[in-house]
């Protein structure tokens, strides 16, 4: 709906003050890269670039061909003919290139192999500080890219369940083991899992009186990584995999 490729179901949705469905000035200045971009199969990459550089008006040719000559992507390949991974990485750069007051990145970085992964997120970055714009990224591998962002939102059942600065969720939470006697009455637990039969690990919001707590029984908390803390919030089956194998 953001980049037009649909209509809004409800509500009202305006993007740089504009409907965005079927809308020239809203697609000239927003692009989305996903897995199933769709190009024109009976033109080559370069003549899709040649028509990036046509349409998007800020547009920066010199960066896409930088790129694809690091990658050694063949220009002279139409899209259909690229393997996953390869695709992937020109539909990032070409993303990239247009250079888009909204740029969408749907898990850009799907079918790549870490050293390429890591390239680009590079990139994202760098390019990102010279040429500041709105840029969304949905993954499920938050802990690849928590240097990049600035902002989190944790989607559960399609609802948002939480949306804080990435600092903040960083230091969201805490783990604590003990004997399950200790941790049996603790309120608002995070998550939980058993540890043998006398040992239970929980994650807890880092807050005060949860330190009073960890202080009072004289127990050692451990930071909680935003990566695991969203796998938790998220998580609907209860325990852990220890629970349900020995």
């Amino acid at each position: 709906m953001l980049v037009g490729h649909i209509r809004p179901t409800s509500g009202e949705l305006h993007v740089f003050s504009h409907h965005p469905f079927d809308n020239l000035t809203v697609s000239a200045n927003t692009i989305l890269v996903e897995e199933q971009m769709l190009f024109p199969l009976t033109i080559s990459l370069a003549q899709i670039l040649e028509e990036g550089k046509r349409f998007y008006p800020n547009w920066d040719e010199a960066f896409a061909q930088n790129l694809c000559d690091y990658f050694s992507l063949n220009l002279k390949l139409t899209h259909d003919k690229l393997s996953k991974g390869t695709k992937s990485i020109f539909n990032f750069i070409f993303g990239m290139a247009t250079r888009s007051a909204l740029t969408l990145l749907d898990e850009p970085m799907n079918g790549m192999d870490a050293s390429v992964r890591k390239d680009l997120y590079r990139v994202l970055l760098k390019d990102y500080l010279k040429h500041p714009r709105s840029i969304i990224i949905t993954s499920h591998h938050l802990e690849e890219m928590e240097d990049l962002i600035e902002d989190l939102i944790l989607l559960k059942d399609g609802e948002v369940c939480m949306h804080m600065p990435i600092e903040e969720l960083q230091t969201y939470a805490i783990g604590i083991q003990a004997k399950k006697e200790i941790l049996a009455d603790w309120p608002d637990v995070i998550y939980e899992k058993s540890i043998g039969d006398e040992y239970r690990y929980i994650v807890v919001k880092n807050n005060q009186n949860n330190e009073q707590r960890v202080l009072k029984h004289q127990l050692q908390a451990t930071p909680v990584s935003a990566a695991d803390l969203c796998i938790y919030l998220t998580n609907t089956r209860e325990g852990g995999i220890d629970d349900v194998i020995s």
